[in-house]
């Protein structure tokens, strides 16, 4: 650099660099969009041509550029919080399962006022109640992801190895029944593992228990919880529901019925499906069998999918949101932010374009409307990809459908959200800020003993008793009891 230009470069770099902030090429917002992705990270330059498709809409429409930052799932959390603590620019965010501890750490922007003006639409289809669980003490802080929401636990399976072995899966019911039809894998084919896990420490079993409102925590991770109908905070880990699960997952584990390294491992249901190695995993869905099976068929291609229910749909403030699309509070445009997030509820070629990418090169449209991957491709190998994503990311209703899944679908889904069983504590939000520190000491707690129960790869016998002693020690009754007490005041103002 010229030392006679120096001065002025300088002074250029640092208004573009606070511009930047604030402002994208001719004067555009620019919004910088953080989401969470199941599938490959793509590359810059393709991710390029994504937002530049997603621009040619913003920019007359709203006068805002985009700028994509997808997430893989797993680092989703702790790379939003570290971005926004380090002062990076992130103006839109997706909660997962977490909004109460987003709110109390104030990572979120009070949209209530702004919501008339920048996200009318988004407000709408979503509705009034939907979005009050997305509210505390009067103010609205996200928005929940429009998608079918009642989350019904199934079995993953591969259709090709139980017809194979003459199993019937319409006859599995809870996961409880399913232990013969894993033997009858693993006496066939030895070289398999029946079950697979669906992340590291999870084998699906701890969402299968039954009425459950989490009261706002992480599904993964709760802190006091309600149970059958009862408006009395219990300790979930204190519970027979809870050790009949470990118990069972001690069984599969002690009978090599479920991979070893399910508590540590690394790799996802999606991945360890398709080498082959396992017949099944156990995930919640929000979408019928059929649908279910066929999505999942088309990401990956290599074995024929089946999807079987083995537990009943339970709606609460969680399963609302658990997947709400915030304003960071740290956006200094939060105005354009909240209206290009109402975009993504309300305009088919923004979401489209974020799920799928390009026509023609990440998908194809098939003559009935529904779409797949090129002929030679997969989801794993196109350039880009958020299939896997569909139920996060704003208006689902929107979204094409994938090649297979049943056109009547829509009004079972939407028949699941109306009419799955309902908690009585629906809209609650626990506000944890005069708890934070038995808070982390809890979670501390929960991630040193869960992974393992819910795995099998310890027995209950003896670990459940010492991880609720331990629980208690942290403060965990401190927890039950702060929700209690916000529980019982919500009930009161509420006429419940």
């Amino acid at each position: 650099m010229k030392k006679i230009l120096c001065l002025t470069l300088t002074l250029l770099m640092v208004l573009s660099a606070f511009g930047s902030l604030t402002a994208g090429a001719e004067g555009y917002d620019k919004v910088v969009y953080a989401y969470a992705t199941f599938n490959n990270i793509p590359t810059a330059e393709v991710l390029d041509t994504i937002e530049e498709k997603i621009n040619s809409v913003t920019r007359d429409l709203i006068n805002v550029e985009v700028e994509l930052k997808p997430i893989s799932i797993w680092e989703y959390d702790s790379k939003v919080s570290l971005a926004l603590q380090g002062g990076e620019q992130i103006d839109v965010f997706q909660t997962l399962g977490n909004l109460n501890v987003a709110i109390a750490s104030d990572m979120c922007y009070d949209i209530t006022d702004l919501i008339p003006t920048c996200a009318p639409e988004a407000a709408e289809l979503v509705g009034e109640d939907w979005l009050k669980a997305c509210s505390f003490q009067g103010s609205v802080w996200g928005i929940p992801t429009l998608k079918p929401i009642a989350l019904t636990p199934m079995v993953i399976y591969r259709k090709d190895l139980a017809e194979e072995l003459g199993l019937d899966m319409t006859q599995i019911n809870s996961v409880f029944d399913l232990t013969d039809t894993l033997r009858a894998v693993k006496e066939a084919h030895p070289e398999i593992t029946p079950v697979a896990a669906v992340n590291a420490g999870n084998i699906g079993l701890q969402l299968t228990v039954e009425n459950v409102d989490y009261l706002t925590d992480d599904y993964y991770a709760p802190k006091g919880v309600l149970m059958n109908d009862e408006m009395k905070v219990i300790d979930f880990y204190a519970t027979e529901e809870f050790k009949a699960i470990c118990q069972l997952a001690r069984t599969w584990y002690n009978e090599g019925l479920v991979m070893r390294d399910a508590a540590t491992t690394s790799s996802t249901a999606a991945e360890l499906m398709s080498t082959g190695n396992y017949f099944c995993y156990i995930a919640s869905y929000s979408y019928p069998e059929e649908d279910t099976a066929a999505s999942l068929q088309a990401q990956s291609g290599n074995y024929p999918i089946g999807a079987k229910i083995v537990s009943g749909a339970f709606l609460d403030t969680t399963a609302i949101n658990a997947l709400t699309w915030c304003v960071a509070s740290t956006s200094k445009v939060p105005e354009a932010a909240l209206k290009f997030l109402n975009l993504t509820y309300a305009n088919s070629d923004v979401v489209n374009t974020l799920i799928y990418g390009i026509e023609g090169r990440d998908y194809v449209m098939k003559d009935d409307g529904t779409v797949n991957y090129p002929d030679g491709f997969d989801s794993t190998t196109v350039p880009y990809t958020a299939q896997l994503s569909c139920g996060t990311l704003g208006n689902f209703f929107l979204m094409y459908p994938m090649e297979g899944t049943n056109p009547d679908s829509l009004a079972w889904e939407q028949d699941q959200n109306k009419n799955a069983k309902t908690s009585a504590a629906l809209g609650f939000t626990y506000d944890n800020s005069r708890v934070k520190t038995a808070y982390t000491a809890v979670t501390n707690v929960i991630e040193q003993y869960l992974p393992a129960l819910v795995c099998g790869s310890v027995d209950p016998e003896v670990d459940i008793p010492e991880f609720t002693q331990r629980l208690q020690d942290a403060g965990l009754q401190t927890i039950i009891d702060s929700k209690q007490a916000q529980l019982d005041a919500w009930l009161a103002e509420n006429g419940k």
